[in-house]
């Protein structure tokens, strides 16, 4: 693992968010996606929003991202509401943060080393010698020293994850984004990526949101849960707190039941 020093975060006022959505709704063809969504994450949190299938999660990443424009309510980062200003302030956010796909989304024409070279190259003006010395950081950050030279297709599935990681490391963001990030993996492998979400997250001071279905995960890795059914946040809190909810909805969903409000 590379042996550089982050220092400490600075000391944020309980009131200054990384990420905050207010009354947030979506639609698509009139369907309604999100309903009056209102989410906030603190800076360092590993924020896991948890929810079936279908129930919006991946495009609520999207909607952080600044990839999809809410039909109304709106997305802070940091206080500045991603899509009252310019395309350039809106590009400015986005480096900031990080996104982690659920099928890791690497170029299959390029090697690992060019896969984590391509943003700072087309988003930067790095030389190549600290092009260079970024990649390879970030490859031993994840613990794949030594692959640059390897195509995606010769990686495992675990090993794609890692990769997938370093590059949404390259750009030093403050915010990291991972939609289902064990998907595909067995439970071995998920509980490696897992350590490694904590590690990363925790040596780098970076606030993360990981959307997931499964339980195991979300649990290993969380330090606030929020579930999201039909289109609302419908309860938030710490893991212990969450795990004990007496919600009907939460709980069927914890104990995997096919009797109660989740049909």
């Amino acid at each position: 693992m590379s042996e550089r020093e982050y220092p400490p975060s600075p000391i944020l006022a309980p009131s200054s968010p990384i990420i905050e959505l207010c009354g947030v709704r979506l639609a698509f063809e009139g369907k309604q996606i999100l309903r009056n969504l209102n989410l906030r994450v603190e800076h360092k949190q590993r924020m896991v929003v948890m929810g079936q299938s279908g129930a919006g999660k991946s495009t609520l990443l999207r909607l952080i991202l600044g990839i999809l424009h809410p039909t109304a309510g709106t997305v802070l980062f940091e206080g500045h509401d991603l899509f009252s200003g310019s395309r350039p302030q809106l590009n400015g956010i986005r480096g900031k943060i990080g996104m982690v796909y659920q099928s890791s989304a690497l170029i299959s024409s390029l090697t690992v080393h060019d896969n984590l070279a391509l943003p700072l190259v087309e988003l930067t003006r790095k030389s190549h010698a600290q092009i260079e010395h970024i990649v390879l950081e970030k490859l031993d950050l994840v613990g794949m020293e030594g692959t640059g030279k390897l195509m995606p297709s010769e990686l495992s599935g675990g090993m794609r994850k890692r990769v997938a990681i370093a590059r949404a490391m390259v750009m030093e963001p403050e915010l990291l984004l991972f939609d289902e990030p064990t998907t595909g993996l067995d439970p071995v492998l998920s509980a490696v990526i897992d350590k490694l979400i904590i590690d990363l997250t925790e040596r780098t001071h970076t606030t993360s949101i990981i959307v997931t279905h499964e339980l195991a995960s979300a649990f290993r890795i969380a330090t606030r849960i929020a579930m999201l059914f039909h289109g609302r946040i419908i309860a938030e809190d710490q893991p212990e707190a969450f795990r004990a909810s007496t919600n009907p909805i939460v709980q069927q969903f914890i104990e995997g039941r096919t009797e109660g409000p989740i049909s």
